[in-house]
């Protein structure tokens, strides 16, 4: 029997998703359960394996046909080993050999990667990037990742800290970083940072503008009330986007002059401005990236929503 099945794990603080794809990419079926994070994260590893063989059972769905199974996770992944450390979201305080356990439980082959890495392969393979080979992507969430895919593969590092673009420093001596920098792209444009950001530009602010009343009301203030407060023409909310926007081009063109990818792919929840957001990110991109890059790298809006991390996931198991 012909191995043509993929399965793809994208592993949050709140959700698992699943999915099963075919060698191209294409998902046939996807489902997802709830993140158990009590008791120091021991649920996670037996769900997973649970979920997997049950709904195998349901799609009756022979294990033969499995290529394997690939998955992405927050935390440091030590690829050889497949065990992840640092994963504070998942309430995994210690190493946590995954690979092995998974691989116990349902008799498939895992291989795993960070999570931002895997979003960053289903964008490069079935979104934005087109099955390129040369992609970077940046996640603009509760905090910035980004993977960077370079000759079709992740570059990784020494370490595994390839790709780290939420810390490339864009104000020198900035905000703190909860990395212990200061100045990281992440405190200026994940969505706690355009938060920041517009208290910030609030305080100094004297016109009027809805954006400084809730604020100075004390109400909540989140990145998307900033952005919808801005397509709606308030002042202060149009500068608070454009200092965003300003940190953004500067930060993707440092990547793209370095790799000079055929696109710079921008996903996540604050990118859900969309093309508000993207077309200003490029008008600054424009002003720092390197003539040559600037004809021939693309700004684009990630095409995958929340399936990039499973499509991506599932396309370490090509391997």
């Amino acid at each position: 029997m012909a191995k043509d099945k993929l399965i793809g794990v994208d592993l949050g603080g709140t959700t698992i998703k699943f999915a099963i794809l075919t060698e191209d990419g294409e998902i046939q079926q996807k489902w997802s359960i709830k993140t158990n994070i009590f008791d120091q994260g021991a649920h996670i590893v037996p769900d997973i394996i649970d979920s997997i063989n049950h709904h195998l059972d349901l799609y009756q769905l022979d294990a033969e046909r499995i290529i394997g199974i690939g998955m992405g996770t927050p935390g440091t992944v030590n690829r050889q080993t497949g065990t992840v450390t640092g994963a504070f979201n998942l309430n995994w305080k210690t190493e946590q050999a995954v690979k092995a356990d998974i691989e116990a439980g349902t008799g498939f082959t895992l291989t795993i990667d960070n999570d931002a890495n895997a979003a960053a392969l289903g964008e490069a393979w079935r979104g934005a990037g087109n099955n390129d080979g040369e992609v970077s992507f940046i996640t603009l969430g509760t905090g910035v990742g980004g993977g960077l895919v370079a000759n079709g593969e992740l570059i990784h590092g020494t370490a595994g800290a390839g790709g780290e673009v939420g810390h490339v420093i864009v104000e020198p001596n900035g905000y703190l970083c909860t990395c212990g920098n200061r100045g990281c792209l992440e405190q200026y444009t994940s969505a706690t940072g355009v938060v920041h950001l517009a208290q910030d530009f609030a305080e100094e602010y004297v016109g009027s503008s809805k954006l400084k009343e809730l604020i100075s009301n004390g109400e909540e203030v989140t990145s998307k009330i900033v952005f919808d407060l801005a397509k709606n023409g308030d002042f202060l909310a149009n500068e608070v986007v454009n200092k965003v926007a300003y940190y953004l081009g500067y930060a993707t063109a440092a990547m793209a002059n370095i790799l000079n990818p055929s696109a710079i792919v921008i996903g996540g929840g604050v990118a859900a401005a969309g093309e508000f957001l993207r077309a200003r990110v490029e008008k600054n991109w424009q002003m720092f990236a390197f003539p040559t890059v600037r004809q021939s790298t693309r700004v684009k809006l990630a095409e995958l929503g929340n399936d990039a991390g499973v499509i991506g996931a599932a396309s370490l198991a090509r391997v």
